[in-house]
């Protein structure tokens, strides 16, 4: 089957997350992603554990289907190599801090001169232009920056960092994004252009309903612990033995889950009708729904509210996500076969396509693997003249 993205080349100067994670995508849709790597020690992930047989599992999950290989850039002749291979990829993606690439000559404007285009996205902390723009940044600091954390947390608990690393994940989705339109502009035009996305407008950007609710309230959001600010129930409970997710989404909802848990009675209540209504008598409503939620086990409320049509699930820890039915008919856990770390379980791709499906081929490469093969192919060197240049330190 054919993949979306055949034929598109990429040059990857990303490392550690949100760059990595959008060039992956690329990867998995069938683009030919060449990862360029420092010599020596590569991405910075690949100094992140956990290791099997020395190799980073961090890195690994990262970096799948990519070829590697390694280039000096502060060389001056590297630039130049650099800039020729500009000519024959079609991206090039960096998440460097702003300014780095122009202080090694190798900036949009340099490169777009060598090949008019080319597409050029650059994810950065706090983007390309703007007062914070030179500031470096790490997921933290956006999800802090950005609001996340001062809506994230139990109720009158402490801002609370999101458990993955979302600042990074939504900022190489927005990348990914960005790039796909910007490859539609050219394919309609032929001009290329620069792509610039910031960890901390996309915070901003998946705030939802926090920055409605203030605007229209004037009432600063604070963190609700798991319950939902504008929907009720929309929130675990307490069963016998664990806690069910549920989520009542609308009013027809609400009445197929009060019959589900045996409380008709609160179908009768004037001030539970509505959602708004619900909201707004939260802190009553809410004791009577947990009482009848301690009735029974989990499995039994997950059985029940099934068959009565209301969503639920369990609040799976990580080991039980790997072994969901569901996660595995979907193939969202998959394994590779690294060339030194041997066999590794690694998300599979999320998006699935009719006739275009995108595929994890192959494990993440181990350090400057294809070098060689990348140079012959994008440069038209021979063996010779590539061993020079890796003993001049230049590969």
């Amino acid at each position: 089957m054919k993949q979306a993205l055949e034929g598109i080349k990429v040059l990857d100067l990303t490392r550690v997350l949100s760059g990595p994670y959008a060039t992956m995508i690329l990867a998995d849709m069938g683009a030919d992603v060449i990862k360029l790597e420092q010599p020596g020690k590569g991405d910075d992930s690949r100094q992140f554990g956990p290791y099997v047989e020395g190799e980073s599992a961090y890195f690994m999950s990262l970096n799948r289907n990519k070829r590697s290989f390694t280039m000096n850039l502060k060389k001056p002749e590297a630039k130049e190599l650099f800039l020729e291979m500009i000519k024959k990829v079609d991206i090039v993606v960096e998440n460097f801090r702003p300014g780095t690439m122009e202080k090694l000559g190798l900036g949009y404007e340099v490169l777009k001169e060598a090949n008019p285009k080319i597409i050029y996205a650059a994810c950065s902390g706090f983007g390309h232009s703007g007062p914070y723009s030179k500031r470096a940044a790490y997921d933290a600091v956006v999800q802090a920056m950005g609001g996340l954390m001062s809506i994230t947390g139990q109720k009158d608990g402490e801002p609370t960092r999101v458990g993955t690393s979302i600042g990074d994940i939504v900022a190489g989705l927005f990348t990914a994004i960005g790039i796909l339109a910007a490859l539609n502009y050219r394919k309609e035009t032929g001009i290329g252009q620069k792509v610039d996305v910031a960890m901390l407008d996309c915070q901003v950007a998946i705030l939802e309903n926090a920055i409605s609710r203030y605007v229209v309230t004037g009432n600063v959001p604070k963190p609700e612990g798991n319950r939902h600010p504008s929907i009720v129930p929309f929130e675990p409970f307490d069963a016998k033995d664990g806690k069910v997710m549920v989520a009542v989404g609308n009013d027809v909802l609400w009445e197929k889950f009060c019959y589900a848990i045996e409380a008709e009675e609160l179908l009768e209540v004037e001030e539970y009708k509505t959602n708004p209504s619900r909201n707004e008598h939260y802190e009553e409503l809410r004791p009577k729904i947990a009482e009848k939620m301690t009735k029974k086990t989990v499995k039994e409320w997950l059985d029940i509210l099934e068959n009565a049509g209301v969503p639920n699930g369990p609040i799976n820890t990580v080991d039980k996500v790997l072994e969901d039915p569901q996660v595995l008919a979907r193939n969202m856990i998959v394994e590779v076969e690294h060339e030194v770390a041997g066999k590794l379980k690694i998300p599979g791709v999320p998006i699935k396509m009719s006739e275009t499906q995108g595929e994890v081929k192959k494990a993440a490469p181990v350090l400057g693997n294809d070098t060689d093969e990348i140079i012959s192919e994008l440069l038209g060197m021979n063996n010779e003249e590539i061993e020079q240049l890796k003993q001049k330190g230049i590969l």
